[in-house]
């Protein structure tokens, strides 16, 4: 689930933020966003239980901080 719902999140992103983005593989059960090389998202330990961050939720998230750089 998180490889789909990282793929979605990544389209979305170049999408609605005109922005590059690279998907790295992780390990089971980590679902996170770095912006600059430091993790602005984090999904925690609910990832493991397919509970993943909204698109919505990252996309706010991440607007201002893209828009600044």
């Amino acid at each position: 689930m998180s490889g789909i719902h990282a793929v979605r999140v990544a389209a979305r992103l170049r999408r609605e933020l005109k922005t590059e983005v690279d998907l790295v593989k992780g390990r089971y059960g980590e679902f996170k966003i770095l912006v600059d090389d430091k993790v602005v998202i984090d999904g925690g330990a609910l990832v493991t239980l397919g509970i993943m961050p909204s698109g919505r939720k990252i996309v706010d998230t991440l607007r201002p901080l893209i828009s600044s750089r």
